[in-house]
């Protein structure tokens, strides 16, 4: 009898806490999604745009075909059987604590938090460029992709920031639960975001009055910087439909120092437009993972990512949006092997920081390849 109604109370929790879930994940999926881009004022810029026709953004015009991301047979087959070490062996390195202050001076520095996230400081400023903190990039944190290793830090014991620099929509760069907190504990960091992008950020409690929302060749001023919205040729949308928001890459220029981030991007030829109208870059922190013969046109490969380095005359190279998350069909080290052996094959500069490493820009640590002893 007892042992009855112990299984009957087990029975009546367990569907309690389901019930919760499925109403916590209800509430939760929809609002990950974002807000809707096409109406008022937002809507109107967006009509008014040289890259927005019959309702979605378009990449610019390329001799090869732009495509997104295709999930056939042979991908599923691929990502199921594939032979690939997609997951290391042993845990990442993370360094913590590394937080430096360069806000009283006019240095320049990075901080690599895992995949596209970044602390950048510059000329008395810091910059915190695609804030990724959740266990998952998805709808819904139940599931979906998850980290390969945890974030350097608390996004609560993160410095003062100046603003929040966006370069897309996706769920592995910009993150709710991450912006959600943004706001509440840098009351004074600005959102500088793609066109459309700030109707996510309304729906998630921003208040739109630190917001600037650029087309590309636009541009932010954030104390003595200017922020460039520049081209990308890659995609966007958080639910069914794609590209109803502006993807980018970004320049920053200060008055000594200038970076380049890539975003997420295919080759193209407007890296190098960008170098020559904004370069010389003193870094590039640039795209190198989750490439594919499936979606070539949409993520760079390594060596394509060297490429985009030299098109925009960047000084020192650091790959991101590598190491955090399988995204890909290749294994979890493969492309900042191979960006290695292609910059030292171009005589090319890099730094490959652990998570939470801070690179100061004017001297960057050797080379250590300390992915190897994670494989």
């Amino acid at each position: 009898m007892r042992r009855a109604r112990a299984g009957a109370i087990a029975a009546v929790l367990g569907a309690v806490t389901a019930g919760a879930v499925a109403a916590w994940a209800g509430r939760e999926v929809p609002a990950a999604m974002g807000g809707d881009p096409t109406k008022g004022e937002r809507g109107e810029r967006l009509r008014h745009s040289p890259r927005y026709r019959d309702g979605v953004f378009h990449n610019p015009p390329s001799p090869q075909r732009p495509q997104l991301p295709g999930v056939g047979p042979g991908v599923v087959r691929e990502l199921l059987f594939g032979k690939q070490l997609r997951h290391p062996s042993r845990p990442i390195p993370v360094v913590r604590g590394m937080i430096g202050d360069l806000a009283a001076d006019q240095g320049l520095a990075v901080t690599w938090f895992g995949h596209s996230t970044a602390l950048l400081e510059i000329e008395g400023r810091r910059l915190l460029l695609d804030p990724v903190w959740s266990e998952r990039c998805s709808p819904s944190q139940a599931v979906g992709p998850r980290r390969l290793h945890q974030p350097p830090l608390a996004i609560e014991e993160l410095p003062r920031i100046d603003a929040v620099v966006i370069s897309h929509d996706h769920y592995d760069h910009l993150d709710m639960h991450s912006v959600r907190t943004l706001a509440l504990t840098q009351p004074d960091a600005r959102f500088v975001v793609p066109l459309g992008v700030g109707a996510h950020l309304e729906r998630w409690g921003v208040d739109l009055a630190r917001v600037d929302e650029l087309d590309w060749d636009e541009q932010a001023k954030i104390g003595g910087l200017r922020l460039v919205c520049t081209p990308a040729n890659h995609f966007s949308g958080r639910g069914l439909a794609n590209n109803g928001t502006l993807w980018s890459s970004w320049a920053v220029i200060g008055a000594e120092h200038r970076v380049f981030y890539s975003g997420d991007s295919g080759y193209f030829d407007g890296f190098a437009e960008t170098g020559e109208a904004l370069g010389p870059f003193d870094l590039s922190l640039v795209q190198i993972g989750a490439y594919s013969d499936h979606w070539q046109d949409i993520h760079m490969t390594p060596e394509e990512g060297v490429s985009t380095h030299l098109d925009v005359d960047g000084g020192l190279l650091v790959p991101v949006h590598w190491g955090t998350f399988v995204l890909g069909l290749h294994d979890w080290s493969e492309p900042v092997e191979r960006l290695c052996a292609d910059a030292d094959a171009r005589g090319v500069r890099v730094a490959v920081p652990r998570p939470g490493e801070r690179i100061e820009v004017t001297r960057p640590p050797k080379l250590d390849h300390w992915w190897r002893a994670v494989v």
